[in-house]
């Protein structure tokens, strides 16, 4: 198996957890505090999860021989681009911020679970079988 399938497989299990934890803390939060809390968590959520895609995309963009300068501008721009549409969904509804505020976080729980998932099964190599 190529250093490349096995990364294929971790970027696919990474998708996988970060959904798995969205719905999860989506439903808890509805149930313990409300359609307010569910809509702030699954919108950090998502943006975790376009933030992950976007720097994966950003991971390949640099070995390849067609990397862009505008990139790193683009790279850049995103963040205000965001920034701008969470403080206008925040300021105009009822949105609760704390849990955007986690929700942004999944991608980051998602790899971390991936990390211990390799060092768990790293040892004997099955974690790909």
């Amino acid at each position: 198996m190529t250093d490349e399938h096995r990364l294929d497989r971790a970027v696919d299990r990474i998708w996988k957890a970060t959904l798995a934890i969205a719905a999860a803390g989506t439903i808890c939060l509805f149930v313990w505090r409300g359609w307010n809390w569910a809509l702030g968590f699954v919108l950090g959520c998502a943006i975790s999860a376009l933030n992950f895609r976007w720097l994966k995309q950003v991971a390949v963009s640099l070995g390849s021989a067609h990397a862009k300068p505008r990139m790193a501008v683009l790279l850049g721009l995103r963040y205000l681009v965001l920034g701008g549409c969470a403080y206008a969904i925040f300021k105009l509804s009822e949105i609760s911020l704390p849990a955007f505020f986690w929700g942004l976080f999944a991608a980051v729980a998602a790899v971390i679970f991936e990390i211990l998932i390799e060092l768990v099964y790293a040892r004997n190599g099955t974690v790909d079988h």
